[in-house]
């Protein structure tokens, strides 16, 4: 009988950190003074000159990455100020590491001067992506 309490348990426990898990998904997090730092020269060298730039911090097996690449690029070819950099940190943990990225996909909205100023763990809505750029973007 004790076994059968154990599974239920789990299960539930389960259930409850995968429903949590699920509502932070996509999630847009503003950047916080903290999340300041220099950005590696991989990151600070593919940012545009103006607008925004999305980097996604990607990694070879990650098949949301996947899925993010096809919405992030889709959002930029039609939204003016908006560029999309898929960067795979497979081979360079340590620009995941410097940038404080815990899962991949992560997307960070970052300024022409490497400003954060938003970022998004998981697959983003693209809607709701938008609506957080419209204050950075001039023609949105």
């Amino acid at each position: 009988m004790t076994g059968v309490w154990v599974l239920l348990g789990v299960l539930v426990l389960g259930g409850v950190a995968g429903a949590l898990l699920q509502a932070r998904n996509g999630r847009i997090r503003a950047a916080k003074a903290s999340d300041v730092t220099k950005l590696p020269e991989r990151v600070s060298g593919a940012l545009a000159p103006e607008g925004v730039t999305l980097v996604q911090i990607s990694t070879t097996f990650c098949a949301p990455c996947r899925h993010t690449r096809v919405i992030l690029s889709a959002l930029a070819e039609k939204t003016d100020g908006l560029t999309h950099v898929d960067l795979d940190v497979t081979e360079t943990p340590e620009v995941a590491q410097a940038l404080s990225v815990l899962r991949t996909p992560t997307t960070l909205a970052l300024t022409p001067d490497g400003r954060e100023v938003f970022r998004v763990g998981g697959v983003p809505r693209g809607q709701e992506l938008l609506e957080a750029l419209k204050p950075h973007l001039a023609n949105v």
